[in-house]
């Protein structure tokens, strides 16, 4: 019914004008009343993960570790920035998460927790989580990982630049980090789910100290919770990673994807750890 319908009905009843005319406002904008927002919370198989626009998945970079895009040029056609100045925010989601770069292109990016955002351009509608896991540094962006990778440069104690078997050179590598981006190490001489490394009275644990980090339980999909374990180190708990004990190096100063750690004593001893790596037996 239209609305000159809607007053000749009103003209020819014994209702009251004016409470016909809000009644006809009212439903006239009830409609459009649902609220829309710029990042939400959606429901994939990969289980909730940040969206944008028409609900469209929203993905993080390994690359990025350092907080900074390293998608330009045509990594851009593949995966288009997302960018609200003041995302508006659904339920769960707090606005002080969220940050603004300036891409070395001089535009602007939205970022959560220091990790850049981004669509892939192969999801086609809401739910779709066709870039997780694509060259092993696109995840999916979930509110909650408990483990990460980085994918970077490694640079040792010495200052020298290192390729992923330890020896000089120059070359990303892919490396498992906490969920501040702290990097993980192992130790070479560690048995199966025992660290011989770490003294009693923890005198060298400001050195290495033992990555005190709870099961994990939200994880990129080339990791699963069965590669984690967690062991008894002198009263207190160290995560393992398929029989690895794992460590931070102490001169990191807990910056994200800092890997310092590589060169010490010298390179191979303290390795990092990605979803390649193999079990210890």
């Amino acid at each position: 019914m239209n609305k000159s319908s809607v007053f000749r009905t009103i003209k020819n009843s014994c209702m009251p004008v004016g409470l016909a005319v809000l009644l006809l406002v009212a439903g006239c904008t009830t409609k459009d009343s649902t609220p829309t927002f710029d990042v939400s919370l959606g429901q994939t198989s990969l289980g909730q993960v940040l969206t944008g626009e028409n609900g469209k998945t929203l993905y993080y970079f390994a690359s990025d570790i350092t907080g900074q895009s390293q998608c330009s040029g045509s990594c851009l056609t593949n995966w288009p920035v997302f960018y609200k100045e003041t995302p508006t925010l659904g339920t769960n989601l707090t606005a002080t998460d969220f940050t603004t770069i300036t891409r070395a292109d001089g535009t602007k990016q939205t970022a959560y927790k220091g990790w850049p955002l981004y669509y892939y351009a192969g999801d086609t509608k809401s739910g779709d989580v066709a870039g997780e896991k694509l060259n092993n540094v696109w995840f999916v962006a979930k509110p909650s990982y408990s483990l990460f990778f980085a994918n970077a440069q490694l640079v040792g104690n010495d200052g020298k630049n290192y390729m992923s078997d330890y020896t000089e050179g120059t070359g990303k590598t892919i490396y498992l980090v906490d969920a501040a981006g702290k990097t993980l190490y192992g130790y070479v001489p560690d048995k199966k789910n025992t660290n011989v490394y770490t003294k009693s009275d923890f005198s060298n644990n400001p050195t290495w100290p033992i990555a005190e980090i709870a099961m994990p339980t939200d994880l990129p999909s080339n990791l699963s919770t069965s590669d984690f374990s967690v062991i008894d180190v002198f009263g207190r708990k160290q995560l393992v990673f398929r029989g690895h004990p794992l460590y931070y190096f102490g001169p990191d100063n807990g910056v994200k994807g800092i890997t310092k750690g590589v060169s010490v004593p010298k390179p191979g001893v303290w390795p990092v750890y990605n979803a390649t790596t193999t079990a210890l037996q």
